[in-house]
C-alpha cells in the first residue's frame, strides 16, 4: 500500500526530488553490434557491444525458420502406441 504522505513529501513544486548521492553518474553511451549498427543512449558504461540488435535479429528481419513440429508428435505417438485417431482422456 502507498503511504501517500511519503508521496507527497517527494513532489516538490511539480518536480520529484532524488537524493543525488545514491545514483550513478549517467553519460552518453554507444551500442555496437556485431552488424555494424550503431545505437546512442545514455549509460554508466561509455560503450557497449551487443551481439545481436534489431537489425540483425532474424526475427525483426524476416529470416526466421519455422520448426516442423508434426516429426515430434508422429514419434510420441509412435513411442507411446497412440494411434492419431483415438481420443484418449
Amino acid at each position: 500500500m502507498v503511504d501517500h504522505h511519503l508521496v507527497d513529501a517527494a513532489f516538490k513544486g511539480g518536480v520529484i526530488s532524488v537524493k543525488t548521492e545514491i545514483h550513478p553518474q549517467t553519460i552518453e553511451c554507444v551500442i555496437n553490434c556485431v552488424c555494424g549498427a550503431t545505437y546512442k543512449t545514455i549509460s554508466t558504461k561509455p560503450q557497449i557491444r551487443i551481439e545481436v540488435c534489431a537489425k540483425c535479429h532474424p526475427y525483426y528481419t524476416g529470416q526466421q525458420t519455422m520448426i516442423d513440429t508434426a516429426g515430434r508428435v508422429e514419434n510420441f505417438r509412435r513411442k507411446y502406441g497412440i494411434s492419431a485417431n483415438s481420443e484418449e482422456n
